[in-house]
């Protein structure tokens, strides 16, 4: 027999977690609002890393930008204290995304199901190596959809990657109350 006090529970506790109204949080609880320092230091630094990764891939002919960076970005800059904002997701994250979706597009090509294949596995082999960084699972996406040769995986994801973290870690440590990184590996 079906006991229906205890069905009713699971239904209402999954429906609350559906809402974002569990345990802690009664009602929407969304991040604060950092303070306008932070929201400065956070837009300029994100210009400057984005303006000087475009700059080089204009001046060294070499593809060093691509939308994913555009995420990364969000996090170095905008959250540099998160764990999946750190250099050793940044860097290791993206190369091991692209690498094995450059694996997965060798071997089995690109169709809906390799995608899904790809990004999902991007963020198994992430979890596994300690480097979740969630726009690698964009770069996975950008390899499939764009079906790049090996080159990829240096230029853009390892170089690019590079320079992100590179300029965040000059940037971030310019202002006062920001410290960048946390820890490197």
């Amino acid at each position: 027999m079906i006991n229906l006090k205890n069905a009713w529970l699971k239904w209402k506790d999954y429906w609350f977690k559906v809402l974002g109204r569990w345990k802690s949080c009664p009602l929407a609880c969304p991040i604060d609002r950092p303070h306008h320092r932070h929201v400065f230091w956070s837009w300029f630094g994100s210009f400057l890393a984005i303006t000087v990764t475009s700059y080089l891939t204009i001046k060294t002919n070499s593809p060093l930008l691509m939308a994913p960076f555009g995420a990364t970005s969000v996090l170095i800059f905008g959250v540099p204290d998160s764990p999946l904002a750190q250099p050793r997701n940044v860097i290791g994250g993206n190369f091991l995304g692209a690498l094995l979706s450059l694996v997965i597009l060798q071997c089995l090509g690109s169709s809906p199901w390799t995608m899904g294949l790809a990004v999902s596995s991007a963020i198994a082999l992430m979890q596994i190596t300690r480097t979740l960084h969630p726009p690698s699972g964009a770069i996975a996406l950008v390899v499939m959809m764009t079906k790049p040769d090996w080159k990829f995986l240096l230029t853009p994801a390892l170089e690019g990657s590079i320079i992100l973290v590179l300029c965040a870690v000059i940037f971030n440590n310019l202002a006062a109350d920001r410290t960048y990184p946390k820890h490197w590996l």
